[in-house]
């Protein structure tokens, strides 16, 4: 099956050709890690996930390299330091571990690698040396920087010109630059910073040649998909293609894989507006499964609207599907031969989730009319996505419990539902009534009071 994926930089959806099918290579940016990952940091996570598998599928596990980065020296590392009162060292390998357990909990596989930045000084320093040799690159007041014209290509990625992207972007003004478009490779460390010996006297990396340096030790000076979020196309993806491609004289990467941006029931998330969403704030509430099939409905490269009514039908959906499993009277056993192929066209069709999942709906209706063989193939479907992956009887009891301590969620529902009321939108009244009938809560209004229940 012929796999299809959109191109960032060819602004073109292409057939994949892995450079050699023996060894099929994909690099993503990670987090930084000087906090918990956000809800937006899931969906790369995700994403990415699911193009791990359908690459693992296709050529085999054996023949795949998925390494995704971890950056772990930078200035909100450094400023989340200094606000803690905590050693580096020790507030990156804690919040390492917070990532790898969203991660986890969002049902991811581990990549084959997920290499630090902080071992992999020499590295970068030797490629600012190449670049410093062929004139790509200044040392200015114990600066390195890129020098933004000696690259022709230079905003082929994003498709603007150097002028727009100076002018639609936030870049340091420093009377050291040549350009202001010139961009840090190497920076002197200030006293109570982390440094490094250099050529260039004691310093830390930039941002761009940590991902340049990575990729490059392990995956070689052109592979096949580079992916991240739709925010890092530029300055970050712009400046590793400059970077690596003037040092190398070799093309980057093939394809350039970007999700869309997340929104928080219809605004952009920020601690501002006190929409700010944590992985780690969920677990709580939804098991892992819920948040990852709730992130599949929205095809990669769309912007995902985030609600917590699409929380409560992807539970709902997740609910009835579980219900199915457990409740057949022999196990099923996992059969990568018995994996939908009108899901895997989907799939193949530029990673259409949306469309995976339909499919999946229609194996669920044939399945639930008593056909064992759509029951096994259904089953298996989901489990390649990462979904029903757990056995019927943890999975119900975890909603039970979760439903027991869930009281802020069905309160809140709750004060809508009576706000709307009181507007005389009885329709909108009904929906959250229904709604919450739905996860097992019973109203009762009496004498302008409302209280619940649980069935």
């Amino acid at each position: 099956m012929d796999y299809q994926f959109y191109d960032t930089y060819s602004n073109t959806k292409k057939s994949f050709t892995p450079l050699d099918a023996s060894n099929v290579r994909m690099y993503v940016c990670g987090p930084t890690v000087y906090d918990y990952a956000h809800v937006g940091n899931a969906r790369p996570v995700i994403v990415f996930d699911i193009v791990y598998r359908m690459l693992n599928l296709k050529y085999g596990a054996e023949h795949v390299t998925y390494v995704r980065n971890i950056t772990d020296v930078d200035d909100k590392i450094i400023e989340a330091s200094n606000s803690l009162n905590e050693d580096i060292s020790t507030l990156t390998e804690r919040t390492i571990n917070y990532f790898h357990d969203d991660a986890s909990y969002v049902g991811a596989l581990q990549p084959n690698v997920e290499p630090k930045a902080t071992d992999h000084i020499p590295e970068m320093i030797n490629i600012i040396e190449k670049l410093i040799k062929k004139n790509h690159a200044y040392e200015a007041d114990g600066n390195v920087l890129f020098a933004v014209n000696t690259f022709d290509k230079y905003g082929n990625l994003s498709g603007k010109s150097l002028e727009d992207l100076i002018a639609g972007s936030r870049v340091e003004v420093a009377n050291y630059k040549k350009n202001p478009a010139d961009f840090t490779l190497w920076k002197p460390s200030k006293a109570n910073e982390p440094g490094w010996d250099s050529p260039w006297g004691k310093g830390r990396p930039g941002w761009h040649i940590e991902c340049s340096a990575m990729s490059e030790k392990y995956l070689g000076q052109t592979f096949d998909i580079h992916g991240g979020g739709q925010d890092l196309t530029f300055p970050h993806h712009e400046n590793e293609i400059a970077q690596s491609e003037s040092c190398n004289d070799k093309k980057f990467a093939n394809f350039w894989m970007h999700n869309g941006f997340l929104s928080i029931e219809g605004e952009k998330m920020s601690k501002s507006l006190g929409n700010f969403i944590t992985i780690n704030e969920l677990k709580d509430t939804y098991q892992g499964e819920v948040i990852r099939f709730n992130m599949m409905l929205t095809h990669y490269r769309q912007p995902l609207n985030w609600t917590e009514k699409s929380l409560l039908d992807s539970k709902k959906t997740l609910d009835k599907w579980y219900k199915i499993i457990g409740t057949y009277d022999k196990p099923l056993a996992s059969k990568s031969d018995l994996i939908s192929q009108k899901m895997l066209s989907a799939l193949a069709d530029d990673v259409n989730t949306p469309q995976a999942i339909a499919e999946l709906h229609q194996l669920y209706k044939v399945a639930n009319d008593g056909d064992v063989d759509a029951l096994e193939i259904f089953y298996n479907s989901c489990q390649f996505l990462g979904i029903l992956i757990s056995d019927y009887n943890s999975w119900s009891s975890w909603q039970s419990k979760t439903m027991d301590i869930d009281e802020n969620l069905i309160n809140g529902l709750i004060e809508k539902r009576n706000e709307a009321r009181s507007a005389k939108d009885f329709p909108e009244a009904d929906r959250i009534r229904d709604e919450l009938l739905n996860l097992g809560v019973i109203l009762e209004d009496k004498d302008n009071k409302t209280t619940w229940k649980l069935k």
